[in-house]
């Protein structure tokens, strides 16, 4: 049952701010359920995998969803995991432990940034992006630097997601703002595409070498999809910069909490 709720718990925060939300999968199995890191890392995958699969088909339904874009940089993703996995291995639960906080902290602050200075954008306005869209099918525009950047981003997310059980959406998410003119939305849904692509690949490996404790993924990640449908609703009538705010402090706080019970 404590499985379930904390899968619960990772689908609101989902729901609620984002793609980037679901970082806190693993440090919710960390000090929920007991797991260390190299356990939490593809439970926490498969939980964000799945809701990020239920946000892309509604993305699908909308239109707005770049599917080619998605598919390139998830077939780059799944390639990487393997690596990302390899090095996980080698860094031990530990040293893992730390860099995983590191990289929620910056995540935390980028997050506190941007609930600050809501209007800002990462786009340079002076430069126009890799992958500009078609003024009259909005999809985009194929060339080979637009292949480069999808291919740089699904690599990226990749290696998140075998080294540290992400999705990547911190990753995927500020890199097509820079890369790509589409909206927000269309940029939100197509990295939930991807993310649910990549992780289907990372889990199948985990799985395939008997490292996914599945007693414990099929609760959570239920949970999580459960979360993620009712957390919508709030989101809907929470607006503002609240969430940004709030998923900040509490991730902040939580790196903090990895590195200090791994280190003492």
């Amino acid at each position: 049952m404590i499985d379930f709720l904390l899968g619960c718990l990772i689908g609101l925060v989902l729901a609620l701010t984002g793609a980037g939300g679901g970082i806190l999968a693993t440090p919710a199995l960390v000090f929920g359920a007991g797991l260390d890191t190299l356990q939490a890392a593809p439970i926490a995958l498969l939980a964000v995998g799945m809701s990020a699969a239920v946000g892309a088909v509604i993305g699908l339904r909308a239109g707005i969803v770049r599917y080619r874009a998605a598919l390139l940089a998830a077939a780059c993703g799944a390639v990487m995991t393997p690596l990302g996995s390899y090095l996980a291995r080698l860094a031990g639960n530990r040293a893992l432990t730390v860099v995983f906080a590191l990289v929620l902290a910056y995540v935390a602050l980028r997050m506190l940034r941007q609930a600050a200075r809501p209007n800002t954008t990462t786009q340079t306005a002076a430069l126009a992006p890799p992958c500009l869209c078609d003024a009259l099918t909005g999809r985009l525009v194929w060339t080979a630097p637009c292949l480069r950047a999808l291919l740089a981003t699904g690599a990226a997310a990749g290696i998140c997601a075998g080294m540290l059980g992400v999705g990547g959406g911190f990753v995927i998410v500020p890199a097509m703002q820079r890369a790509t003119s589409l909206r927000l939305d269309a940029i939100i849904a197509t990295s939930l595409a991807v993310i649910a692509l990549v992780a289907l690949a990372s889990v199948a490996t985990s799985a395939a070498s008997g490292t996914l404790d599945w007693p414990i993924a099929l609760p959570f990640a239920g949970g999580a999809v459960a979360g993620m449908l009712s957390g919508r609703m709030i989101a809907a009538r929470w607006k503002g910069t609240g969430q940004q705010q709030c998923f900040g402090w509490l991730a902040l706080a939580v790196a903090v909490a990895l590195v200090v019970r791994e280190l003492y």
